[in-house]
Formats: C-alpha cells, structure tokens, sequence
C-alpha cells in the first residue's frame, strides 16, 4: 500500500511517499485534531513550517497518538525571511522547542527571498543559511536538508559554496502547473521534488475534464490529482481538516494509464499559477 512506500533520499534516508500538510491549518485543536487523524489513518510524514503557526499543536497530537517518533517524518521550515548563518541555527532551534524532538527529519529554506520580497536577490544570504544548515545535517540534528519554491539559479550557488546539494525541493506542483524546468533539472540531480497544493489549493476540485476522468478509475478527483504527483515520481502533499478526505488522500493505490497521463500532462492552465519571480 502506498502509505507504506517511501523515496529513497540520495543520502539513503527513506521518506514517506504521501505527506500530510498543515499550511493554512490553524493552531489550535484544528491542527491538533487533523494531524490526530493522519496519524490514526497511517501517515507517517508530516510536514509544517515555523511561518504556519502550528508546530506545538502538531507536537501534541504526535504525543498522543503514542507512535514511536522513530516512525515518524516531520518536516519543518525556517522562515523565508531568514537570511544569516546565526538566525538560521535560533529558529531551527525553535522549531525544535516547538515541536519537542530531539531532531527535524528534513530542514527546508522555506522560499528563497521574504514573501514581502518576492524575486530578490538573497543569493549570499540563502549561501549563509545553507553552510548554518549542511552544519546542521553534520551534528545529526537533521537526517535531510533541502529547500522549498527555488529554481535552479538558486540552487546552484548553494552547491557551488558547499558542495553539498540539496536533498529535496518543495515546489508548488499539480495538473496543469509542474513547473517543468523546476522538476527536471531537480529529477536529473536526484533532488527529490515534493508537490505541494497537489489540488491547486482546492481550485481543481470543479473541473469537469478531471471530474470526467476521476470518474473513469471510480476515485474521487482529489484521489486522481495525488495520484498524478505520485505517478510523476513527486512525493504529494495533501492537507485536510476533514477525516474522511484525510483517509481518502491515502487511498491512492490505483494507477493511472500512460495514455491518461500523457493527457494529463498536455492540460495547461487549467489551475490558478503563481509566478513566483518578478
């Protein structure tokens, strides 16, 4: 089943092929309860951020759930904003408070300039965060290191200071948007790419061509675009409040044929695209 599958990171780290999202999740019993109930249905891979807000109720419900952490994944961010060796190493210290572990599975760079800021060049700065973050990786305090909504031209400088790539590239990544320039230079350098809003942020869950072949593999059109991402050796990360769309996002054990998929990949446009670049 495919709750049990994991990628094999370059470094040999396995990671669960489905995450469980948490951005827009708010604090509270909304985040406590919904990551309660992904652990209940079987993920094992949760992913947040220290901009999200949610990191302690996450911890809680980890707690609860009373699963060994050791089968546990949980990804943090630092925030996008951070950008010095010092402030890199006080809020993954934070995140570390915040969600009572002794270590992060994976470390993004959560953007590579300020959200306020989009399209600056940060070039030194994301160098200066990623040497806080390879030390990091060497003291063990992270299995995996990587980054989220870079390109390749903000990739390479990293590897170019460090000689150290990153592990994974987290990108906005669904039908009609697969930022193809992204994904392959981060495929062909065995950069795991992970999908985030792998339903457009839910601006896909109307669209009568997708309704139409959901419909075909009797799967839920939620079902259908996860398992595009999954098809496309992307690892899926789906959010819900929901526990019946929690448990049917994991139910993705079907495949989608090669005919299906090329179709798949000729839609353009049909999800909002956000340009991420001035």
């Amino acid at each position: 089943m495919i709750k049990d599958e994991c990628f094999t990171l370059y470094n040999g780290v396995l990671i669960p092929k489905i995450g469980f999202g948490t951005w827009q999740v708010a604090d509270g019993e909304v985040a406590y309860e919904a990551v309660l109930s992904a652990l209940k249905h079987g993920y094992r891979h949760i992913d947040t951020a220290y901009a999200y807000g949610n990191e302690q109720s996450i911890a809680r419900a980890i707690q609860d759930s009373h699963i060994d952490r050791k089968e546990l994944f949980i990804t943090t961010k630092l925030p996008a904003s951070i950008k010095s060796y010092e402030g890199a190493f006080d809020y993954f210290n934070r995140s570390l408070k915040n969600l009572n572990t002794d270590y992060i599975d994976l470390y993004l760079i959560h953007a590579p300039w300020p959200w306020e800021e989009v399209g600056k060049d940060c070039t030194e700065g994301n160098i200066e965060v990623w040497k806080a973050f390879v030390e990091l990786y060497k003291q063990k305090k992270v299995r995996a290191i990587g980054v989220s909504n870079f390109h390749p031209e903000d990739i390479v400088p990293l590897i170019e200071a460090t000689k150290v790539k990153p592990m994974v590239n987290q990108i906005r990544y669904f039908i009609g948007n697969t930022q193809e320039k992204v994904t392959t230079y981060c495929q062909e350098n065995d950069i795991l790419v992970e999908a985030y809003s792998p339903l457009a942020t839910g601006s896909l869950l109307n669209n009568e061509i997708l309704l139409k072949m959901a419909e075909k593999y009797q799967v839920s059109l939620a079902q259908l675009c996860i398992r595009y991402c999954l098809e496309k050796n992307t690892l899926p990360l789906p959010k819900s409040t929901h526990e019946e769309r929690i448990l049917s996002n994991i139910e993705v054990d079907f495949t989608i044929s090669k005919e299906d998929m090329e179709y798949l990949d000729s839609l353009k446009g049909i999800g909002p695209v956000r340009y991420l670049r001035s």
